[in-house]
C-alpha cells in the first residue's frame, strides 16, 4: 500500500461537512480525486462516525 500522508488526506476531504459518516467521506475522497490507497484506507476504517477532521486523522494514522 502506498504511503498516505496528512496533506493527501486533507486534500481528499476538502469540503467535508462534520459530523460525517465513513461512507460519505469515502465518496467525497473519490470525487476529490484521492488515490485508491487512500480511498481503501478510509473505506476500511472501523469507526463509522467522525465529529471532525481530527477524528479522521486519528483513525487513519493512529
Amino acid at each position: 500500500m502506498a504511503d498516505i500522508n496528512p496533506i493527501d488526506l486533507q486534500k481528499a476531504l476538502k469540503g467535508a461537512e462534520y459530523p460525517s459518516d465513513r461512507n460519505s467521506l469515502v465518496e467525497l475522497a473519490k470525487r476529490n480525486g484521492a488515490g485508491q490507497s487512500l480511498v481503501d484506507r478510509l473505506a476500511g476504517l472501523d469507526q463509522d462516525r467522525f465529529e471532525g477532521p481530527d477524528d479522521v486523522q486519528k483513525a487513519v494514522f493512529g
